[in-house]
């Protein structure tokens, strides 16, 4: 018994020692921050610097900041421009890419994967170059849609569109790499099965492929959801928030808040708010995408 019970306390010391590190890390990264926000945003405090206690006063300006609702505003639109339309054209770029084989399904995947790997700052200024009012190459495929040259992150109504645009192609290379994950999970048998009892390459992929591919599109959706709550790198980069506020996002706020006007506390509540609602969106969709998954 008393053997049993030495072993048993070796486990569990060996169990602590194996999550230790990353409990610490994650104290260290994640936790200390996330508390240090939640005790600012209830203070006047500077960027740097202890602030005196102000209880619910940051978060009751922050209900009555026309930027923050405008900046609310241009979150949901960039949502509405970015998580469906990524997820159908990743998804459509597996389909295709999974009907290759050998060098070519590769060469091919590494060209859509190529973006993904570009820093940030790299994708903004070939875009910047691409879209030059005087020397872009896709100027003259604008100048004949509108008629005239745009200059499309200085004008309100095309600027949001071209950031999802730009955050479409950078960003979709990881998302078709999970599609064709999931793809390539796909028994080959139960298409073969579908085939003989006479179903089509259509009504296969209603009947076979979207079913068994919900749970990769769930996650995709979500993480979209995450990332694009999340936009601030392409924002500051190709439009600085304008023109006329109308890329202002909720990072924005947080940003100029911070380290531009040196509010801490209230970039803090504003943090705070934005982290709520990221959780709580994305945890309401994905269970809700987990529901309709099950219906199917």
């Amino acid at each position: 018994m008393a053997m049993v019970s030495t072993n048993r306390r070796k486990h569990w010391l060996i169990a602590y020692s194996l999550i230790a590190p990353f409990l610490a890390i994650f104290l260290l990264a994640f936790g200390y921050p996330t508390w240090e926000v939640i005790r600012l945003s209830f203070t006047n405090a500077p960027l740097i610097g202890d602030g005196e206690f102000v209880g619910l006063a940051n978060f009751e300006r922050l209900f009555g900041d026309r930027m923050f609702f405008l900046s609310l505003k241009n979150n949901g639109y960039f949502l509405l421009l970015t998580v469906i339309p990524t997820t159908l054209i990743a998804l459509g770029i597996a389909l295709m890419v999974n009907r290759l084989s050998g060098r070519m399904q590769a060469f091919v995947l590494a060209i859509f994967f190529l973006p993904y790997i570009l820093p940030v700052s790299v994708v903004t200024l070939i875009w910047q170059w691409m879209l030059d009012l005087q020397f872009g190459i896709l100027q003259p495929v604008l100048e004949f849609t509108t008629g005239e040259p745009v200059a499309v992150f200085g004008n309100p109504y095309w600027v949001m569109p071209m950031i999802a645009v730009v955050t479409i192609w950078w960003t979709n290379g990881f998302n078709v790499l999970l599609f064709i994950a999931g793809l390539r999970n796909i028994p080959t048998e139960l298409y073969e099965a579908a085939a003989l009892d006479g179903a089509k390459r259509r009504q296969q992929f209603r009947r076979v492929t979207w079913p068994l591919l919900w749970p990769v599109t769930a996650l995709v959706l979500t993480l979209q959801l995450i990332l694009q709550l999340k936009i601030f790198d392409q924002i500051y980069l190709l439009s600085g928030g304008g023109p006329f506020n109308q890329s202002y996002v909720l990072l924005m706020l947080v940003y100029r808040e911070a380290f531009q006007l040196n509010h801490g506390g209230y970039a803090s509540a504003v943090a705070l708010v934005l982290f709520v609602l990221i959780a709580v969106v994305s945890v309401l969709q994905f269970q809700l995408l987990r529901l309709a998954g099950g219906r199917r």
